[in-house]
Formats: C-alpha cells, structure tokens, sequence
C-alpha cells in the first residue's frame, strides 16, 4: 500500500531537516519557550544557548545534543538511577520496531526509552504524542522537532476514524518506508492507578492500514514491549487527587492546566530509580494465535501477549512490597523490606498527600488510591506467575 499517495501526513509529521532552521529560530525568540527552559536550567546564557541552537541543522543534529543532554540533565538531577535491560533482545540488524509500554509520565516514559536506545547505539524512536499536550504553540514546534508525530484526540466520532486511518498509515509508513522505530503508549492516557492494560483500540488503529488479515497486519509492525518501573511517581497525589475529584463528580474532566502541572511535576521531582526492561518482540507469539479467531478475541488475545509481557518484566522496589502489605493488611512480603524502608515509605506517602488541596479531602480514599497505583503492578505480576 502507498501511503504517501493515499494519505498526507504533514499535520502530523515530525518536521522534515529543510524545516529545522525555521523552527529553532521560532523557538529561540519565544519568551514562552525561554520560560520554560529556564524552569529546568535557571543559569543558561540565552544568548549562548540560541547560537548553540541556530548551529543544528538536522532533526538529528537536535536530538542527538540539545535533547539527549536536556534528558540526561532531567535523570541526573531527578533519579537515583535510570537503567535499562533486555538490550541483547533488539534486532541485530537495527530493524525498526513498535515499541509499546506501560505509561507512567507524560514527557519522560519516551524520552528515557529513547536516550538509553542512542546510548546502545540503536537509534532514538519516533514518538506519539496526544494534541492534548500541544498546550502552547512552542511545545508544537519543539516536539516536532524532536522527531514526534502528533495524535490527535479532541475530535468528533465522525472524525475519529479518518484520524485514526491517518495515523495507522502513518506509523506504517515510518515502519516500513523511513525504516525508522516509533513507540506508542499502550493506552490512550496514562493508567492513573497502574493497573497496566493494553488497549484495543490501539491495535485496531494499528491494524487498519495493512492489507493483510489482522495477525499479519500487526506482525509486519514488529511489535516489542517494553516494562517501564518507577520506583516513585512524582504525579502521584495529583492522579489520587483526580480519582477523588471524578467520584465526587462524574462529570469532571481536567482542564489544560492540570496537563501542564503533570508535564512539570513529572519531570521536575524525586523518582528513584528508574528502569526499563525491553522484553521480546512477540511476533513468535502472534504467528501461534489461530488467524480464524473471532475478531474481538483475536484483538484481545494479542493485548494480553503484550500485557504478560510487561507484567513479568517489571521491576520491584521496597515501596512496591510495602504498599500491598499496607493495603492487604498483611506481612507477605516482609522479606523484602526492613523497617526504614517502611518507615521512609509511610513518610513519603503522607507528604504527597499533604500536597492535595480539595475542599471535601478524604484522606482514607486517596490513600488507599495511592497505595493502589504502587501495589498494582505486583498485583498484575503475581496474577501473571499462576
């Protein structure tokens, strides 16, 4: 199928090098963007930076510098440590892959993936970012500068599917034609309680621009799931906080600043450590599911390839061990921590819920929420391990 015939991507498209040095001079003499950059590195010389800047010409260029070390600087200076394993698992030949994850922070959960895939030398991924983030026109410019596509999530039903026909086209294009990796998250939206699921409207979206059956069509996109464990969540009293606020109103849908305040606090505060497990990819698996399913089953039967996967790579802290003790009521795991590591657990856990300010606050609730998102994953692990 000719994608570039049947489809035009360039409201979606990473920007192409011939667009780099419009785009970075736009960004140099945006006081929004200078803000926003001094928010991490308060000390940058601007004019420094800008001639710094003015001096990439590629995407590449870009990525490779600026946006490697602005990642790394956000890891030094917010992570005890940020690692990776399973790398022996990618293609010997640099074949361009999906990756598919678990999503836990806007910004960071590609960023991270995509600095420790440059560091072991595989190349850095195309990303899927919602338009929901596109919160201010520089964040437009800089995400697709560095090398992101946009997904675009406020439109009508009637619009749904002429979106998503574009965007399955799209990622198999990158695929198959630039040769180029791309990562999505597993769902649309983080799993605010960590209950990590893949959704199947991702695959259907991923299966409607091939023109073979269902398996095939996913298969030709070599599909590679990646486990993501943080040991803390900076944003994790504002997801318990939102929890509260849609069960006391159903109707509650959070504003564009609430999106902003997640993209800062992700980035900006304490998460531990940090680890990535890339698994395997699951094309083996995918060729052993019988093609004559009916559909539904079929869709169901690969998110939960993807989601065994990611359930038995995860990586546990104390803070894991802990939470479900706490919210069993129970002592299983008691091995695995001592009493500082509870102690030091329960106090980082009452400071985050310090931090949320509701007018009707119901601490049991949001602590149990909070519990919850640290206690999932093992949760999904040990149902994993039966």
């Amino acid at each position: 199928m000719d994608t570039e015939v049947s489809y035009n991507f360039d409201d979606i498209r990473p920007l192409n090098n011939d667009e780099v040095k419009d785009a970075i001079e736009a960004l140099v003499t945006n006081e929004d963007f200078e803000r926003a950059f001094r928010y991490i590195k308060p000390d940058v010389n601007w004019k420094e930076f800008s001639e710094t800047m003015r001096s990439f010409k590629t995407k590449e260029d870009f990525k490779s510098k600026l946006a490697y070390e602005a990642v790394m600087m956000v890891a030094n200076q917010t992570t005890f440590s940020l690692t990776i394993s399973g790398r022996s698992r990618l293609p010997k030949d640099k074949k361009p892959c999906t990756f598919i994850s678990n999503h836990r922070d806007i910004v960071l959960d590609a960023s991270f993936l995509n600095v420790m895939l440059y560091d072991v030398g595989y190349g850095m991924t195309q990303v899927a970012i919602g338009d929901n983030l596109m919160i201010r026109p520089w964040i437009e410019t800089l995400v697709r500068l560095n090398n992101s596509f946009i997904v675009k999530r406020g439109v009508s039903v009637r619009q749904m599917l002429d979106v998503s026909r574009t965007l399955s086209a799209y990622i198999r294009h990158t695929i198959n034609d630039t040769k180029e990796s791309i990562w999505i998250a597993q769902r649309e939206g983080r799993a605010k309680d960590s209950d990590d699921r893949t959704q199947g409207s991702i695959l259907k979206m991923l299966n409607m621009s091939g023109d073979k059956d269902f398996l095939s069509n996913l298969m030709d996109l070599n599909i590679f799931p990646v486990a993501i464990s943080y040991e803390f969540d900076p944003c994790d009293f504002l997801k318990a906080k939102e929890f509260q606020q849609k069960r006391d109103d159903p109707e509650f849908v959070k504003c564009q600043r609430d999106d902003l305040l997640s993209m800062e606090t992700g980035i900006l505060n304490n998460k531990g450590r940090v680890h990535f497990t890339l698994t395997q990819p699951i094309n083996d698996q995918l060729a052993k599911l019988d093609p004559n399913m009916e559909k539904n089953e079929l869709i169901n039967a690969v998110a939960t390839i993807i989601d065994k996967e990611i359930y038995k790579h995860y990586r546990f802290y104390p803070c894991n061990y802990v939470a479900y003790d706490m919210l069993t009521g129970t002592h299983r795991f008691s091995e695995h921590y001592g009493l500082k590591d509870k102690k030091q657990f329960e106090e980082y856990l009452q400071g985050q819920l310090d931090k949320i300010v509701l007018p009707n606050k119901d601490e049991a609730f949001l602590r149990t929420k909070m519990l919850e998102m640290y206690t999932n994953p093992l949760k999904n692990f040990l149902a994993n391990q039966e």
